[in-house]
């Protein structure tokens, strides 16, 4: 019994016969191998994927705010907007949300105040909360502007939006230019 599974394996034609051991062995290294193999290019996949997810979220966010900017409003039928006039207050929002988005703002992102910015962009002067209600197409009652009038405090937490005076908004951006 002190002989060893090889030293027990028969001898064949061509010289020993490989123990099952042996060929156990060979075939744990192997698939030790591709496992290493296959966890590498799932990381290489894995990194791959996040990087095209952040691009689509990216393209997504730009579709949808250039699909509500370029829709015509309750408060505009039947008139065709010009490029000029739609693409120019847009463009001052873009690094507002480019910013939100590479910190992780989802509040700044969300469709409510991507709406609220665009009727920023779209104004000639500061805001009151009321005039934002009408632009997003809320009604003006008492729950409706007291929640628009948090939205509008939050924006101006971030410096996205300055209050000029009480209970009137402009973007900071415009704001800072003057």
């Amino acid at each position: 019994m002190s002989r060893s599974l090889r030293e027990r394996t028969p001898v064949g034609v061509g010289g020993l016969v490989p123990s099952w051991l042996a060929a156990l062995e060979s075939k744990e290294s192997a698939a030790r191998s591709r496992a290493g193999e296959l966890r590498e290019q799932i990381a290489e996949l894995s990194e791959s994927l996040t990087l095209v997810k952040s691009e689509l979220s990216r393209l997504q966010i730009t579709r949808e705010t250039m699909a509500e900017v370029l829709a015509d409003g309750p408060g505009r039928p039947g008139r065709a907007p010009d490029a000029e006039s739609t693409v120019g207050p847009l463009a001052e929002l873009v690094p507002v949300l480019l910013a939100a988005e590479a910190s992780g703002d989802a509040t700044v992102t969300s469709e409510a105040y991507r709406r609220i910015l665009v009727v920023f962009a779209e104004a000639s002067g500061p805001l009151r909360c009321k005039d934002v209600c009408v632009g997003v197409g809320l009604g003006t009652a008492a729950n409706h502007t007291e929640g628009m009038r948090s939205k509008l405090k939050r924006l101006v937490e971030r410096g996205i939006l300055v209050e000029v005076e009480s209970g009137l908004f402009a973007l900071a951006s415009r704001a800072g230019a003057r």
